[in-house]
């Protein structure tokens, strides 16, 4: 069998993983957010198993997405997931849509969520059902299921899905949860014989062409401003890219009718592959590694921020915030997600999707580590990186066109 034909950038772990076989994906596909971290790599994999047309949606033209792949099969199409006319005009034709397109983060404009991730939903449903568009995968997060508030840190410690709260929830800790869990209730309510759906969500995500998470850890630590948030202790997971597209693209499988597995919430990590035998790992240990790796001082070496100071500072900088109108790297939200228990048991999604890691954390870790100090370290600069209220550049750059297109 010849070798497929991979987009140039993949790194060594990712072309390792994309050469083994896999089952056919439909013919014709739909990405929206198709520019973005995961929606890139989802484009190439879908072509990768040997999809014939990819139509990658997104309000991010190629040309300011990093490493996009040009492609025969993959038409990019600039568009507002929150305008039905241009969502409608990409999902005409297609055979299934994996919907990914969001408002990420903290970051964000208040009604820039609900637009998005909720009525950006609404207008994927109401195109595939106009368009006789019979399949959608949702991309969700398992943050929809936090159950916490400003004065209460959550404790998810190996949960399954069946052992998290049940949609809608009374409070949500962010407008993205919120807003993405009411994109997936209306998902889940307008299943029908014509229209059929799932949601997968990941944990974490990491993986070379990080633009969000990783790049934030790694300015904080270049910048010498990085330090472990309470006792270091805290146990979580991590999915990589490629193991979260895997398990979207298969999702796809259980979409038919009569399926025990439509409407349904799953949670896709690096599961057992991670070092810890209960399939965990500690967060500050393996951010470590990453900052070690770049070259900057160990975080291990420093003092720790109490988590009693970091709570309250960050009630302030919620109170500072509200009153200007801003969100802060320092708020409730972080400080609680860098010191709690976040790890997930994916039962359900090995048994009722066949899921399973294709690239181990171990390897896939230290993989995106080189990366990163290959493509990523050579271009910081720590003088450009100074605002306690900045998140990593190429972040900003994505909410600054998501603002704009107001």
């Amino acid at each position: 069998m010849p070798p497929k034909e991979l987009n140039p950038l993949l790194s060594l772990e990712q072309q390792k993983a994309a050469n083994r076989s896999y089952p056919a994906v439909p013919k014709k596909c739909v990405v929206t957010g198709g520019t973005g971290f995961v929606g890139t790599r989802l484009v190439e994999m879908l072509v990768e198993r040997g999809a014939e047309k990819v139509v990658c949606f997104d309000i991010v033209p190629k040309e300011n997405a990093i490493g996009v792949w040009n492609h025969p099969a993959i038409e990019y199409v600039v568009g507002d997931i929150s305008r039905y006319e241009d969502v409608s005009a990409a999902i005409k034709g297609s055979d299934c849509v994996w919907h990914l397109a969001a408002a990420v983060g903290p970051f964000h404009p208040r009604d820039l969520y609900r637009r998005v991730n909720y009525g950006g939903t609404v207008n994927v449903i109401r195109a595939c059902k106009e368009h006789g568009v019979s399949k959608m995968v949702f991309s969700s997060s398992p943050s929809t299921r936090f159950k916490g508030s400003l004065f209460h840190r959550p404790n998810v410690d190996g949960l399954t899905e069946d052992e998290m709260p049940k949609l809608p929830l009374r409070h949500y800790m962010q407008m993205y949860a919120q807003t993405k869990a009411e994109g997936e209730m209306a998902m889940r309510e307008s299943i029908d014989d014509s229209f059929l759906s799932i949601a997968v969500a990941p944990h974490q995500v990491y993986g070379p062409r990080d633009n969000l998470f990783l790049p934030n850890i790694l300015e904080a630590a270049g910048t010498g401003k990085l330090r472990i948030f309470g006792k270091g202790d805290n146990r979580v997971c991590f999915t990589h890219v490629d193991n979260y597209c895997h398990g979207l693209i298969i999702a796809e499988k259980q979409l038919y009718k009569g399926s025990p597995y439509l409407g349904r919430f799953y949670i896709v990590t690096d599961g057992d592959t991670h070092p810890e035998p209960a399939a965990y790992c500690f967060m500050w240990k393996e951010l470590d590694k990453a900052v070690v790796g770049m070259g900057f001082q160990s975080i291990q070496s420093k003092a720790h921020y109490p988590f009693w100071f970091l709570y309250v500072a960050g009630l302030f900088a919620e109170l500072i915030g509200w009153a200007m109108s801003t969100t802060f790297k320092l708020n409730v939200f972080n400080v609680f997600v860098l010191t709690m228990n976040r790890w997930f048991r994916v039962e359900a999604a090995e048994h009722d999707l066949g899921f399973q890691p294709i690239i181990s954390f171990e390897s896939g870790w230290s993989d995106t580590i080189e990366w990163f100090k290959a493509n990523w370290l050579p271009k910081f600069n720590k003088q450009d990186h100074s605002s306690m209220a900045g998140i990593s550049t190429g972040a900003q750059q994505k909410i600054n066109i998501q603002a704009r297109k107001e």
